[in-house]
């Protein structure tokens, strides 16, 4: 029974005070301190909190100690060590095993197109022409409460073939095709909480949250509607060792047999966005091998995490972000690497994101990014991915014009692209230095988009357009630990900088600057009235803490948390 005829309330922001009527009907043990709304109790139901309040205390000691073996890691790191092959697992790596056969349903991901669980970001990217759309719960979300909610809420309408959403503004009213991309939604990582609800008196995993809410009202209907008898499908970010693949498998175990649908018919795709992971990939894809459609290069993360692992490396400096592409040789290695592993195992090698967005009012400019994104589509496709990720739909005709003319009828490359040369790859490959010059124009672009995103996923965006590019966390990420380095070790510039060190002065003097450029661009009102000053002044912690932070959005986390009372989820 909801309790009813009393009110809830909390605060914005803002500092605006919110009421409401209801409280949500949860199990003994459960607390939910987000703002009550007749569309989340939807979600919200009593048997779904107690499914996700189940996979919590069954999973918690494990994903706790999956934690703490990345802070030990972290130490050995720190301390001198590098990433490499586990020889305890060598007889995985060198094993003929294979994971389950690829569902038909997803057989082709030629191209695939991510963003928020947004209404309308859905709806388009489902009608973009993409093979796939991964909705995101990480990295190109802000996870405020509402944005969670409203994201489970729209998914569950999509699955279902009714969403719509109408743009007032333009006056059009937005809703699926009769061919839709198939749908792949990514949680958050281990790592974030979601501090709006108590378990047991602890935040919940937020992961678990996106996952549980998502399969509890969705299998059913996406397994007939989109997955041809599976799924539902997945992405899985952030890993760093099989262990926590393995928790992943036992988690799509539990949820299966709760609903009583078949083993492995869960799948996921996992990045590999972190350094340490890259040795691990046969030991991440033999712990899922049931429930595997393959992994993906997370190229932006990985590049976080390379700064992040070697923090303590003053001899393993990155150059300005935009030189570390896929041509440096710890990069191609480690795509080389991803292909020739998957394919062995027979799943998808996936390809990494084009961050390009459509210049509208510089054709010339549009056209030369435009051939920057089908150059390096078509080096993907020739180093054998099975495909490619997009931020926009405007990239979608172009990507997917380069892999079918490479790839002609066939779906994937899976039996056909095996890069054997791959197999002799060294760790020594994986880590090779990068190289490249560090400018003052570098450091400027990394404050400049650090801020700038940081101000923006604080009022609640996660995917944010900026000079012509879609940055998201992971972007915000190497500008926050690239700076942090060049502070750390006093980096020497070159180019226009030439013999200029990093100090904190000179950092001062460069953020001021930066935020009088932002405020020209985006103009007084838009600076005033958004949380610009706030961002600049947490970026700029960030960047010279004695101490470097694990995650950017792990530490302002709280600043976009808004509890409601506890007696707003009691039951009567």
């Amino acid at each position: 029974m909801i309790m009813e005829g009393f009110g809830t309330y909390g605060t914005t922001p803002g500092g605006r005070r919110q009421v409401g009527v209801q409280g949500y009907d949860v199990p003994e043990g459960v607390e939910i301190r987000g703002r009550y709304d007749g569309e989340f109790a939807r979600i919200l139901t009593r048997e779904a909190v107690q499914f996700v309040a189940e996979l919590q205390r069954e999973f918690r000691n494990r994903i706790r100690y999956a934690l703490e073996c990345r802070k030990e890691a972290k130490r050995r790191y720190n301390d001198g060590a590098l990433p490499g092959f586990d020889p305890a697992t060598k007889y995985i790596r060198e094993g003929d095993w294979v994971c389950a056969a690829v569902p038909p349903a997803v057989a082709d991901r030629k191209v695939e197109i991510t963003g928020p669980v947004e209404r309308k970001m859905i709806i388009n990217a489902l009608n973009s022409g993409a093979k796939v759309f991964m909705a995101d719960f990480e990295d190109a979300l802000s996870p405020s409460w509402e944005n969670l909610m409203r994201g489970q809420v729209n998914l569950k309408d999509a699955v279902n073939g009714t969403i719509s959403f109408h743009d007032k503004a333009r006056n059009r009213v937005y809703k699926l095709n009769d061919q839709t991309a198939k749908l792949f939604v990514r949680p958050r990582g281990w790592h974030l909480p979601e501090a709006h609800i108590l378990v047991d008196g602890e935040p919940l995993t937020g992961c678990l949250m996106d996952f549980g809410f998502y399969f509890f009202h969705n299998y059913e209907a996406f397994r007939r509607i989109q997955g041809g008898g599976f799924g539902p499908f997945f992405y899985l970010p952030k890993m760093e060792h099989s262990r926590e693949a393995k928790i992943w498998n036992c988690i799509f175990e539990k949820a299966e047999k709760m609903a009583g649908i078949e083993r492995g018919s869960i799948r996921a795709t996992v990045l590999i966005e972190t350094l340490p992971a890259a040795f691990q990939m046969d030991e991440i894809l033999h712990e899922l091998r049931d429930h595997s459609v393959g992994l993906n290069c997370g190229r932006w993360d990985y590049i976080f995490s390379y700064v992040k692992t070697f923090q303590a490396h003053p001899d393993r400096l990155l150059p300005d972000r935009v030189l570390v592409g896929m041509t440096q040789h710890f990069m191609k290695s480690y795509s080389d690497r991803l292909i020739w592993t998957c394919h062995r195992r027979g799943v998808h090698a996936m390809g990494g994101m084009a961050a390009q967005i459509p210049i509208k009012d510089d054709p010339a400019a549009n056209e030369a990014a435009l051939d920057l994104v089908k150059k390096d589509k078509q080096r993907e496709v020739r180093a054998g991915h099975d495909g490619t990720w997009a931020a926009h739909p405007g990239l979608i005709p172009a990507c997917l014009e380069v892999f079918n003319n490479n790839m002609g009828n066939s779906p994937n490359q899976i039996q056909t692209a095996k890069r054997e040369e791959a197999a002799n790859l060294t760790e020594e490959d994986l880590l090779q230095r990068p190289r490249g010059v560090r400018t003052m124009e570098g450091l400027r672009l990394n404050t400049r988009v650090g801020i700038q995103y940081l101000a923006a996923w604080l009022t609640g965006s996660g995917s944010v357009p900026l000079y012509n590019l879609m940055e998201d966390a992971a972007t915000a990420e190497i500008s926050r630990v690239q700076n942090w380095q060049w502070l750390r070790y006093g980096v020497e510039l070159d180019g226009d900088g030439l013999g200029v060190r990093v100090s904190k002065e000179l950092f001062f003097r460069v953020v001021e600057e930066e935020m009088a450029r932002v405020e020209r661009e985006v103009g007084k009102a838009r600076f005033n009235k958004g949380m610009f000053k706030e961002a600049g002044k947490m970026f700029t912690r960030q960047c010279t803490a004695p101490t470097l932070d694990d995650f950017l959005t792990l530490d302002v986390y709280n600043n976009i948390v808004v509890h409601y009372p506890k007696f707003a989820s009691s039951r009567l």
